[in-house]
């Protein structure tokens, strides 16, 4: 059953660039079933330092070949000015309108005095500004449990107030398992005039160490009474799955009923879970 007081909402779907052209080709079908449902835009990463830089192009040239809305990554760590101008052309002559614009992190072995000609996202978004206009709607990140590398919340909220200052025009969470830390993160947002919308990051819960690795990386907080129930169903896979797919279904109807704009799925390459959780909530 479609809700329909979820119509005006923003949904859309992560993907990653896969590592060869067979593993494209596997993603492919993932794509169709995640298209099926017409979600607003596919956003594309980009690896560290531009790692995955010709992979992410590949994907999203075929993504575009298909018809589908594309908003790219980028990131800007390691990059010069006229690397990042260079990319934002192709993706204009692509007649793209929308990217994700990140600081993003310097590769392995990498170090400071190679970062390039930008320090941080905000610098991003003003160049992207100043050289497309209104071209592109950036998307930036925001990250309600703080930034790993933020000293505290307040210099964090202020990092994201420069980036919204910039250009910005809305923002993707990091993901959480803590309603209260968007809604007060939302709200801290709305008292310093901040007033673009701020679209949760959804993480299906699928694998316990697989969670729990990139949570540790990331900073976000898996509260403890999810973490113990994991523990224990880490060696029952459907259990584990019955289990995170009703967390995070929960989650999702309680921020679109608390006023949040949509939700920005990370679907690690698979739609099943993704596809499970939009279709119990009627989108």
């Amino acid at each position: 059953m479609i809700n329909n007081k979820y119509n005006a909402m923003t949904f859309s779907f992560e993907l990653f660039p896969p590592k060869t052209a067979e593993g494209l080709e596997k993603l492919k079908p993932q794509i169709a079933a995640l298209t099926a449902v017409k979600p607003k835009y596919f956003s594309v990463t980009y690896g560290a330092g531009g790692s995955t830089r010709e992979r992410t192009f590949a994907t999203v040239d075929w993504l575009r070949s298909q018809g589908i809305d594309t908003a790219p990554h980028l990131s800007c760590i390691g990059s010069s000015r006229q690397e990042i101008k260079d990319i934002l052309i192709h993706y204009q002559n692509q007649d793209i309108h929308r990217l994700v614009a990140l600081r993003g992190d310097l590769p392995s072995g990498m170090g400071s005095s190679e970062s390039g000609d930008f320090r941080y996202a905000n610098e991003l978004v003003a160049f992207i500004r100043s050289e497309m206009g209104d071209h592109f709607h950036i998307e930036v990140a925001a990250y309600p449990e703080i930034h790993p590398q933020a000293s505290n919340a307040v210099k964090d909220l202020h990092n994201f107030q420069t980036k919204v200052a910039a250009g910005a025009n809305s923002a993707i969470t990091q993901y959480f398992y803590n309603l209260d830390a968007y809604t007060k993160f939302r709200d801290d947002c709305h008292k310093l005039g901040i007033d673009i919308p701020i679209i949760p990051g959804i993480m299906p819960i699928t694998n316990y160490k697989q969670l729990t690795r990139f949570s540790d990386a990331c900073g976000a907080e898996i509260p403890r009474w999810i973490r113990k129930r994991l523990e224990t169903y880490q060696d029952n896979p459907e259990s584990l799955q019955v289990f995170g797919h009703e967390v995070v279904t929960n989650l999702c109807r309680q921020l679109l009923d608390s006023g949040a704009p949509g939700l920005h799925f990370y679907t690690m390459n698979q739609a099943t879970y993704p596809l499970n959780i939009w279709q119990e909530l009627g989108l």
